[in-house]
């Protein structure tokens, strides 16, 4: 299965991804910001693999003049019914769609791994002012909660991939995106937590783009078996799912 696969599997549950899906905290943009030296406010910022708009959101209610770049038409459309008011156009992080020197900040939520360095490194830079800036950040799995570390193991075996930090490149990516970019790079971890329903963790597993390219049978075997464990686990039904924010910032020296 390609990561192009993969990437554009998230359109086929695009309103499961919407309804089940966490934010950030508000700590990331925080930092962001502080990085900055200046506030998001009236920034002109283009959030990149924007999905429904999880970040994009966040970007807005902090007053940037945010635009929204994403490749999935039902991904776009979703992102239209809930964040009417803000605009979306369609593109990658490989090609751009936005003018040259036109932003002052780009953003990849949880998107960055999507892309080809070769190519959406250049973009980014061709993109922004001299004085503008790249932020990277991923929701990473907490593995020393032994619950959250166990079921990533069996989401893992079950799907066939690494059981590593969900979404996040190796840890040498700080390093390398200050090679490729030139530009300084900080890194910080934030970690948060959110308490869902049993149905909404279920649904959140499900939306993962290594779930939603397996057969539907294979899906809800595992779903059946995971909504089982966790019954026993969580008799009430409510998990507190923990989260490690990983976020890269990329500005000129």
């Amino acid at each position: 299965m390609t990561a192009g696969s993969r990437a554009h599997s998230f359109n086929s549950a695009a309103a499961q991804y919407e309804a089940s899906r966490p934010s950030y905290p508000p700590a990331v943009l925080d930092l962001v910001e502080e990085f900055l030296g200046r506030p998001l406010k009236d920034a002109r910022i283009a959030d990149v693999g924007a999905g429904t708009g999880i970040a994009t959101r966040l970007l807005h209610e902090r007053g940037a003049d945010v635009i929204a770049v994403e490749p999935g038409e039902a991904m776009a459309a979703e992102f239209h019914r809930v964040l009417p008011d803000v605009p979306i156009v369609r593109g990658d992080g490989n090609a751009l769609p936005l003018a040259d020197s036109s932003h002052d900040l780009i953003t990849y939520a949880q998107s960055w791994q999507w892309t080809d360095t070769g190519r959406s490194v250049p973009e980014a830079l061709r993109a922004l002012r001299s004085n503008g800036a790249l932020a990277i950040w991923w929701n990473t799995t907490a593995f020393d909660v032994p619950w959250i570390r166990a079921q990533h193991e069996r989401i893992a075996r079950h799907c066939g991939i690494p059981a590593r930090a969900a979404a996040r490149p190796d840890d040498d990516e700080a390093v390398r995106l200050a090679g490729l970019t030139g530009l300084r790079v900080a890194r910080r971890q934030i970690r948060w937590h959110r308490v869902v329903a049993l149905d909404t963790h279920l649904a959140n597993i499900g939306s993962r783009s290594a779930f939603l390219v397996l057969d539907q049978a294979e899906r809800r075997g595992f779903l059946k078996g995971e909504r089982g464990r966790l019954r026993e686990a969580f008799p009430d039904e409510l998990l507190e799912e923990s989260y490690v924010v990983d976020l890269l910032v990329a500005a000129s020296p």
